[in-house]
């Protein structure tokens, strides 16, 4: 027994008297440079999907009863927002971010005007109800033939959706502080 367990001692001994130093010295070289080798942090997860654009971001609807959530408070004024979906939600809707305050719709033929077609895009800037917290553009195109072409904005309609999702904000403030009161 003590024979065998002292063999494997006396042939590592021998081993090492016949190693080559040049291959001695290679190892440690190829053993230095691993030491410099970086790796990459695991992918991480895109998190939530909206389900109006189909992109990646936001926050999951569980995340707005939490505690641990950031502030508890929208970026933009919440009555703005409603108001201006409310206001727009004649137009489909091609993209909402809700945390960038940013409502575009897709182009629309108004019944009275078959000929043009408007895109709104609705900014909803502050987190004050004040008539500057809102911008909205309407760009315009004109049919000619089979294509459309870009006509610019309208300036006018701009205005006026601007103060229809002011007017609907104040509304949607009275009816809430109405029903407080009661």
């Amino acid at each position: 027994m003590e024979g065998s367990a002292c063999r494997p001692l006396f042939l590592l001994e021998t081993s090492v008297k016949n190693i080559n130093p040049l291959a001695l010295i290679t190892a440690g070289i190829l053993l230095a440079g691993c030491s410099g080798i970086t790796t990459t942090p695991p992918v991480e997860e895109e998190g939530p999907v909206s389900f109006f654009t189909g992109k990646t971001g936001g926050v999951k609807l569980s995340d707005f009863g939490s505690s641990e959530s950031s502030g508890g408070a929208m970026p933009v004024n919440a009555l703005l927002w409603r108001a201006a979906l409310d206001i727009s939600s004649f137009v489909p809707l091609d993209d909402v971010d809700t945390f960038g305050g940013t409502i575009v719709t897709e182009w629309y033929s108004l019944a009275d005007r078959p000929d043009e077609r408007i895109k709104l895009t609705i900014f909803v800037i502050g987190r004050e109800l004040r008539s500057d917290a809102i911008s909205v553009r309407v760009y315009l195109q004109r049919r000619d033939g089979d294509s459309w072409l870009q006509a610019g904005r309208d300036s006018e309609l701009e205005t006026k959706i601007e103060d229809l999702i002011l007017t609907r904000a104040r509304e949607i403030r009275a009816s809430a502080l109405s029903e407080t009161a009661d």
